[in-house]
């Protein structure tokens, strides 16, 4: 029988073999070649840190402790890449032999509803497993209105940061500076074209920022390291009256927060970014769809990089021994990508 990665429990991880049943109408089964983690929303449930707010009631609009998170065992893994191998009666459009891409797990073979994506011949698998931060991270910059001229900091090197760096070049923004204590992804940073990168462990980043704009400061910061340290930095950092993006959907903070400093004296806007939430802050004329079709068209042709975002990239049979390193060494990981034998 195939296998799949599990959390049983908090800090936990294990295979679980699974059955793989017979195809239904409109379905195709899938062998898994390539996946990859989307470590900040699999890490709220990885280390439980997401449970004590409870589950989100969408009626309300609020979280209730009572209306459970999640359950364990959860699956983890965000985004696969595999072979169509079987498709089911009433399947048009797909075939035995393509590559084709779709939300899933780290399992060794899946049953796909029809309406998967097309990896294009040429087109790196990393592209595709970075559609998912691409979303979030266009969703940030439009919601920041970054425009050409602007002062960008960006705080947070993962898939997500990363992506929100290209997407701020090609909206014109100058200087973008990206702001990571961890060598690996200031690296990445500057593969990805920032101009300017900062380690907050070795300097003042809010100080820095504004020494690095003519003492004018970020136009625009965004932040998705999910810190509170990161966030008094932004708001540090950011010129007057400009824009903090507050992107990372973090766990609960116990302090370090001083928003009666910076934040009080410069005024800036703070919007909370989430590109999935619908309505569109643009509705009708953007909803998720049209972002992903854009991040999709900016990947997919090249214009913004996924290969530096995908590191490292360990075997399926590997990750009950690496995936723990995305919380207890994460100096060696970016976004964490897999290879099926």
């Amino acid at each position: 029988m195939p296998k799949e990665l599990i959390t049983p429990e908090a800090n936990q991880v294990a295979f679980r073999e699974y059955q793989s049943g017979p195809l239904g109408p409109g379905q195709i089964r899938v062998r898994s070649i390539y996946a990859a983690a989307k470590h900040g929303t699999e890490m709220a449930f990885y280390k439980g840190y997401g449970l004590p707010r409870g589950g989100y009631d969408s009626t309300y609009h609020l979280f209730r402790a009572e209306k459970p998170a999640f359950h364990y065992p959860a699956p983890l893994g965000n985004t696969c890449v595999g072979e169509v191998i079987e498709v089911g009666p009433q399947v048009t459009g797909v075939k035995a032999g393509e590559t084709v891409f779709r939300y899933g797990s780290f399992r060794e073979e899946h049953i796909w509803p029809a309406d998967v994506q097309k990896l294009p011949e040429g087109v790196p698998w990393q592209a595709a497993v970075c559609l998912d931060p691409a979303d979030f991270a266009l969703g940030a910059v439009r919601d920041g209105h970054v425009r050409i001229g602007d002062a960008v900091a960006v705080f947070g090197m993962g898939a997500i940061g990363l992506l929100v760096i290209q997407f701020a070049r090609l909206a014109g923004a100058h200087p973008v500076i990206a702001i990571d204590p961890l060598p690996i992804r200031r690296q990445a940073a500057l593969e990805c074209g920032a101009d300017i990168v900062l380690d907050p462990r070795a300097c003042d980043a809010g100080l820095e920022i504004k020494e690095r704009t003519g003492k004018r400061g970020a136009d625009v910061c965004i932040e998705y390291s999910g810190t509170p340290q990161a966030l008094q930095a932004a708001l540090r950092g950011v010129a007057y009256l400009g824009t903090v993006v507050a992107g990372a959907a973090p766990g609960v903070w116990s302090g370090g927060l001083d928003l009666g400093a910076e934040a009080h004296m410069n005024r800036p806007r703070i919007i909370f970014s989430r590109a999935c939430s619908e309505p569109n802050p643009e509705y009708p004329n953007w909803n998720e769809e049209r972002i992903f079709d854009v991040a999709w068209r900016l990947l997919a042709s090249g214009a913004v990089q996924s290969v530096p975002i995908v590191q490292p990239i360990v075997a399926f049979a590997d990750l009950v021994e690496e995936y723990p390193k995305i919380a207890t060494q994460p100096d060696t990981n970016i976004k964490l990508g897999v290879h099926f034998a």
